[in-house]
């Protein structure tokens, strides 16, 4: 059984599980009771007023409880996102070490997960044969990349967000970068002990190179070497990456645009991201299109896991699933009656926060400044 059904029932259901008390005292924990509503959250299955509302249903939830302030974070990462646009991309500001101490590619053994490390490892295989990863195991796995190993923070999260079901561009992206330095005034590090107080006896790293003091482990962060290879004890038991597709991979029978399908017709259109209910306002004559912008994924490649696990939910939306580069939708749209859902300057910017800023219901009200930091943005926001 897969741990994420692609149907909105099974958000509905997280939604409904929820129990705040317990996430407040127990979501360090790998086994602790998070929500796992990520990937529905990303998706557009539902969104965060949605999940609010849901819990408070059954429960007492303030604003300034632990579950509120965690779905701050998102949208806190959203409001970066929206304000600095592709610069979230490049270090907000110089880390520990400079830009060029980092390699552009990872490890073979990282790759592979067969580092040695058994927490680093394990969360390897997690990610891969899940793709999905409990947050703490995502700063753990980061931490040891950029600081030990002296992976820059970007081919890290370009990594990581091609496996995730819930890659979200924002958030993963400056969650690496407040892990290096880059987005915060320290590094992320943890240790063996850190590993063995909140994962399971498999992931415990006792004798590696983690087992050591912060002390240490800042010492290493802030050399320029990274951790030798023979403090990397690797145990033969390598395992091979699964592949990021550019495109959809066959089996997902996605067509080309094609303007026969909406010649003198209504068209909504249904994007990755917009996965939710649709309107109840739509006619019967309304042809409803999902569509991939090529130039998106050929930027950002995804998993087979998370085409299916977005397919799979679009084909229950919609009338057909167009996969094409901007230029070729937009020119099959214009014999159309009218076209809603998102508009044609949404395709043709590609990256999602466009779609997002407009489309996506928010928990908190919009600042218009940028704030920078995420105390004094929830400072403002938590008090409205």
């Amino acid at each position: 059984m897969t741990l994420f059904p692609p149907t909105r029932e099974a958000a509905l259901a997280r939604i409904a599980a929820v129990q705040p008390a317990e996430y407040s005292r127990s979501r360090n924990a790998l086994n602790g009771a998070v929500t796992q509503l990520s990937p529905y959250i990303t998706h557009g299955f539902i969104s965060l007023p949605e999940v609010l509302e849901g819990v408070r249903l059954h429960h007492s939830v303030r604003t300034q409880d632990k579950f509120v302030f965690e779905l701050g974070w998102r949208e806190y990462f959203r409001h970066v996102w929206q304000h600095r646009g592709n610069g979230i991309f490049k270090s907000l500001h110089e880390g520990v070490l400079s830009d060029e101490a980092y390699a552009d590619r990872i490890p073979f053994d990282i790759l592979h997960a067969s580092t040695g490390v058994a927490a680093i490892d394990m969360a390897v295989k997690t990610l891969y044969a899940t793709g999905y990863l409990h947050n703490h195991a995502r700063m753990w796995l980061a931490s040891y990349m950029v600081h030990l190993r002296k992976v820059h923070w970007r081919a890290g999260a370009d990594w990581m967000y091609g496996h995730l079901l819930d890659g979200d561009l924002a958030s993963n992206h400056l969650s690496w970068q407040w892990v290096a330095g880059t987005g915060s005034h320290k590094p992320y590090l943890f240790n063996a002990e850190n590993v063995s107080r909140y994962a399971p006896s498999a992931w415990h790293s006792a004798g590696s190179v983690i087992d050591t003091t912060y002390e240490e482990l800042d010492h290493l962060a802030r050399d320029p070497l990274p951790v030798s290879s023979s403090s990397v004890r690797g145990d033969g038991s390598a395992i091979d990456e699964p592949q990021l597709f550019t495109q959809p991979p066959t089996h997902l029978n996605m067509c080309t645009p094609n303007s026969n399908t909406v010649s003198g017709r209504d068209v909504w259109l249904v994007h990755p991201w917009s996965l939710g209910k649709l309107p109840e306002h739509l006619s019967a004559n309304t042809v409803i299109i999902g569509v991939y912008v090529a130039e998106f994924h050929l930027a950002w490649p995804w998993s087979e896991k998370r085409w299916q696990f977005v397919n799979s939910r679009m084909t229950e939306l919609t009338t057909e699933r167009w996969y094409g580069n901007s230029s070729s939708i937009i020119a099959a749209l214009e014999s159309t009656n009218q076209v809603s859902g998102f508009s044609e300057a949404h395709v043709s910017t590609i990256l999602p926060v466009h779609m997002l800023s407009e489309m996506t219901p928010c928990l908190f009200s919009q600042i218009d400044r940028r704030c920078d930091s995420f105390a004094k943005w929830w400072k403002i926001v938590s008090a409205g």
